[in-house]
């Protein structure tokens, strides 16, 4: 059952001046030539604008404020592929709150090396998120740290929300908002924010197809989980869902795609041709799953978000010579 507080859309509002001491509001843009890509309007909201490229620095410096003072003073620690780690590397170093990171071994170099040179502990240990994750979970008892689980954190949710309310503020009648799926902070505060403020757009999930355990658990009777996932896009390359996330995403997400790793190739591809802008594999699955929908988006108004931007060279080398 799940013990966790589900974030409001008060709790969104009130983290407002939270996030934006630290960060700016993202910009939504419009390029006609991925309109034509795509087949309709289409707005990017660009969370890969932040200073740590991609939006989830917005729940880590949510969070970060409001840790007590005995939690400052012991640290927190987290598992991350890279982007959540920055996140709460930035939020740690503004409030001078010891870090650690663990990520798995053979991680993006870049990431890697963002994390170190925000101050952060970066370790690195276990084949993929997950195991990097578990790893956590066993020690962090022992040390005496504040485990800020990457998508079961209430005010993780809260802080990233506050992009959506952007979005539907700017956007009021959207008909389509993409967002991709991993551990699902982002698509949750998108719906939670989406329900409460009373709009009618649909949201899509987006997920590779070979990490989609979100994907047949939310399809399916029973929760699942596998024993290792093969994507590019390590953003989202997550084996199993999460409580808080997963319990509001099946209740009131409207549909979940899933994409090929060509798919997921193409989206970074299209982003740097038809937006001039750079996007990490997951950060660029709203724009692929957008095409994918394409007979069905005539005449409607499209939101993608491009939610990080932390492609390393090798990586973006090899998506380029496809």
């Amino acid at each position: 059952m799940l013990s966790m507080k589900v974030p409001s859309l008060l709790d969104v509002e009130l983290a407002r001046p939270r996030v934006y001491g630290h960060v700016k509001a993202t910009p939504m843009l419009r390029y006609p030539l991925l309109d034509d890509w795509i087949g309709c309007e289409t707005w990017v909201k660009h969370e890969n604008h932040h200073a740590t490229g991609a939006f989830k620095i917005r729940g880590g410096v949510n969070l970060v404020a409001q840790l007590n003072d005995e939690e400052r003073r012991r640290g927190v620690v987290s598992a991350s592929t890279g982007n959540h780690g920055q996140s709460m590397a930035y939020a740690c170093r503004v409030h001078g709150v010891p870090c650690h990171i663990f990520v798995p071994v053979g991680n993006n170099p870049d990431k890697v090396a963002a994390m170190r040179a925000l101050g952060a502990d970066v370790v690195e240990y276990g084949r993929d998120f997950d195991e990097a994750r578990e790893r956590v979970e066993v020690l962090v008892a022992g040390e005496g740290w504040r485990y800020v689980h990457s998508a079961n954190e209430p005010q993780l949710i809260a802080g990233v929300g506050t992009y959506a309310l952007e979005v539907f503020g700017e956007l009021p009648d959207a008909d389509y908002l993409f967002v991709p799926v991993g551990g699902g902070s982002g698509a949750a505060g998108c719906c939670l924010v989406r329900d409460g403020m009373g709009r009618h757009t649909k949201i899509v999930g987006v997920q590779a197809k070979g990490a989609d355990a979100f994907t047949r658990s939310w399809l399916g009777p029973v929760r699942v989980s596998d024993e290792t996932v093969r994507t590019c896009a390590d953003g989202i390359a997550t084996r199993t869902t999460y409580d808080l996330t997963f319990a509001i995403l099946k209740e009131h997400l409207d549909e979940v795609v899933t994409l090929e790793e060509e798919e997921l190739r193409e989206g970074v591809r299209a982003a740097m041709r038809l937006t001039h802008n750079l996007a990490e594999p997951a950060g660029a699955a709203a724009l692929a799953a957008a095409r994918r929908y394409a007979p069905s988006l005539a005449g409607k108004k499209v939101v993608c978000v491009m939610t990080g931007g932390n492609i390393d060279t090798a990586s973006l080398r090899a998506v380029l010579s496809c």
